[in-house]
């Protein structure tokens, strides 16, 4: 088999492959080059496979590339995303590698930055932040190291708590307790926290 023809397609950054006058695929430029395609060159059945193969490994890591310009990741969002792309396990997990490997993916600062976030602009509690990291696919062990880190849970559902009663100054007690609890573990605080807040700002 013999390549007779390569042409640019309108991506730039992509040409079409004919073999035997026939179009046979297109391919990314890095790829032509990286198995020194021209036209004219005798090619094989092996050698087009490796071709397509690494085209393929090319698609899945930019289109994992593409994923993480717009945040950061968890390394399970990444999978899940490929595999909803329709990529192949084995690619898959040759992308986690080549991210990890460029330090672009690691699920302990994802968390770290994903908890500090929680924290400081939603006011949110542990529990919540907890469920939010399980459902990211970050591993117990990593979110509990995260959440160990943070010694402002007390003061964070305090002052929530605080500006959160004044909407309550018509209800009796029974009902600022109950609409204020409420209001806090929705926010994901821990039960001893909401019990102790309560206690402080309802007398």
């Amino acid at each position: 088999m013999r390549i007779t023809k390569i042409e640019p397609q309108k991506n730039k950054e992509r040409v079409n492959i004919y073999i035997d006058d026939n179009f046979a695929f297109g391919i990314l430029k890095e790829i032509q080059y990286k198995y020194k395609l021209s036209e004219d060159m005798e090619v094989d059945k092996n050698y087009i496979r490796e071709v397509l193969i690494a085209e393929e490994q090319a698609k899945s890591n930019d289109c994992a590339l593409r994923f993480l310009s717009y945040r950061q990741r968890s390394e399970k969002e990444i999978q899940n995303k490929l595999t909803k792309e329709g990529f192949d396990s084995e690619f898959i997990e040759n992308t986690i590698v080549y991210l990890k490997d460029r330090e672009l993916i690691d699920d302990l600062e994802f968390a770290r930055s994903f908890a500090r976030d929680k924290i400081n602009i939603n006011k949110h509690g542990p529990k919540k932040i907890k469920y939010e990291l399980y459902k990211k696919g970050v591993s117990g062990e990593i979110i509990d190291a995260i959440l160990n880190e943070d010694d402002t849970e007390y003061t964070r559902a305090l002052e929530l708590a605080k500006k959160k009663l004044s909407s309550y100054k018509n209800d009796n007690r029974d009902a600022k307790y109950r609409k204020l609890g409420g209001f806090l573990q929705r926010r994901g605080y821990s039960s001893d926290c909401v019990y102790k807040i309560l206690n402080e700002l309802i007398k």
